[in-house]
């Protein structure tokens, strides 16, 4: 039943996990109403909520323009199943902004693939990388994979190689700008933001800890799937279906380098998880197979998040 309802791409289905998505939002908002008495805390939770959908609707854009999904609505419905895992990131202005540029990065470097103005969409995807930087450093790791879609598709031309480090310059330039206005300290900046720790004690609950080992288990049940079915799909889907894959290994290690480490951090790899497990739920299999997966992800987000309340 649940299949039925999200196997294909409709205005309805769109509305209806936006709805979601604005409940679940204000489930978690609601439970301290002490923002309501300050117009900036409210701009802010608007902002988050606006970055978010934003966000949503991209990844779908990724999806499909791409052909890395059918015309489904898997992929926004499972953006917001693994959303829930973490309801601490819906109040995490800084890492809602950071991915919303990863994304709009990850989407210009899948496009790559028709080798169509190769040169603007890596200045580009470099450019977002390092102003998502800005909001959370290691977010620039990203860089890595504007380098391997270089090696992928346009290796022979020496002025693609060069495209990223004029991006760096570029947000360098406006960033010293912007810090001499505000008279914030560009030194104290980075020394503040590149700390690093490999230690995963953060949990203040042991409903985080259970949340952290789920979404775990499913990213590793999703990532094993599209290793053992990239063979079989479009030879032209590969190099596409590779940088979804880097991407997503990308995410981990930020969550694993990151300082002030916490669930919220996994955020960056809920875009290419959900795609994967878009991939996954459309391959040839028995309807049951699907509606067991569908339901017992559905369950397990439904308890990370009500139990993280």
């Amino acid at each position: 039943m649940i299949t039925s309802v999200f196997k294909k791409s409709t205005p309805l289905n769109l509305s209806l996990v936006v709805i979601l998505i604005l409940v679940f939002f204000l489930m978690y908002q609601f439970q301290d109403l002490s923002w309501m008495g300050s117009g900036i805390l409210i701009l802010k939770k608007v902002t988050i909520l606006g970055v978010l959908l934003a966000s949503v609707l991209i990844t779908n854009f990724v999806a499909k323009k791409n052909g890395l999904s059918k015309d489904s609505s898997y992929t926004i419905f499972f953006y917001l199943l693994f959303l829930l895992f973490f309801p601490s990131v819906l109040d995490n202005l800084n890492l809602v902004v950071s991915n919303f540029f990863i994304l709009l990065a990850l989407r210009r470097l899948i496009s790559l693939q028709s080798l169509k103005a190769s040169t603007e969409k890596i200045f580009d995807a470099s450019l977002w990388i390092f102003v998502a930087a800005l909001f959370h450093f290691w977010s620039v790791l990203f860089i890595i994979l504007v380098f391997i879609s270089i090696l992928f598709h346009v290796s022979n031309e020496f002025r693609n190689w060069v495209l990223p480090f004029i991006a760096l310059f570029i947000v360098g330039i406006i960033s010293l700008l912007l810090s001499m206005v505000f008279n914030v300290s560009i030194i104290e900046f980075i020394n503040r933001n590149v700390a690093t720790t490999f230690e995963i004690n953060y949990f203040t609950n042991n409903y985080q800890n259970a949340a952290l080992s789920i979404y775990a288990t499913i990213a590793l049940f999703f990532v094993i799937s599209m290793f053992a079915t990239l063979s079989h799909r479009p030879v032209l889907l590969h190099t596409s279906f590779k940088k979804i894959i880097v991407s997503f290994f990308i995410g981990v290690v930020i969550f694993v380098v990151s300082a002030n480490k916490s669930n919220d951090l996994l955020l960056f790899t809920i875009a290419p998880l959900a795609i994967m497990a878009t991939s996954h739920i459309e391959t040839p299999q028995s309807k049951l197979s699907q509606e067991i997966a569908l339901v017992v992800l559905i369950a397990c987000s439904f308890f990370a998040f009500f139990s993280q309340l």
